[in-house]
């Protein structure tokens, strides 16, 4: 009986329910900030290293699927998964050193020889049809044959005539990928899938 005259002596003179809406007042600001807080930390903590990642491409060796300054969005995560694949545009963190990202295809893979003659790829002598590579400006040069070791990709540019890739460097280890290259977003006018 006591309880009830308690409560509803609260609840008629508002004194209990004033001071809740207060609280809940301050709370809700402070829990808007505390949920973005959160979303920034998962977004920046987990989703950027680990899933979605950014990049702009340095250089014209990938011409004509990207032109400099173009951005577009890897995929950091669809390698824990699967192999990467012949044809695959990837972001890899130099073999030259320092803390360049670089982006490129690849063209062949772990046990695969690959020979360039005069500018066409043949991999496991057999020539590669590439209509992605730019045939604006064929190139004109000549490589290997070389094997690709255990655990390593070779990457060439779509730009060949006009790239620094596995050709000069070497191939590149599967461990330097740092993702796929699946969207372009910038400039609006070079929106696709990749």
């Amino acid at each position: 009986m006591a309880d009830k005259h308690l409560y509803k002596q609260g609840f008629e003179t508002g004194a209990g329910s004033g001071e809740k809406r207060e609280s809940r007042k301050g709370g809700g600001v402070l829990e808007f900030l505390i949920i973005l807080l959160a979303a920034f930390a998962f977004v920046f903590g987990f989703i950027r290293p680990f899933v979605l990642e950014a990049f702009q491409v340095p250089s014209e060796s990938m011409v004509p699927t990207f032109e400099i300054g173009d951005r577009f969005i890897a995929n950091k995560f669809v390698y824990r998964f699967w192999e990467p694949a012949v044809g695959d545009v990837v972001v890899f963190s130099s073999v030259e050193g320092g803390d360049e990202d670089l982006v490129k295809r690849i063209v062949a893979l772990p046990g695969d020889e690959v020979t360039v003659q005069n500018g066409v790829l043949s991999v496991n002598g057999e020539v590669r049809n590439e209509p992605f590579v730019n045939k604006r400006m064929p190139d004109m040069g000549d490589y290997g044959p070389a094997t690709v070791p255990e655990g390593e990709v070779f990457v060439m540019g779509d730009n060949r005539a006009n790239s620094r890739d596995s050709r000069f460097f070497g191939p590149v280890p599967i461990e330097n990928i740092e993702g796929e290259a699946f969207a372009s977003f910038w400039p609006l006018s070079r929106i696709k899938l990749l």
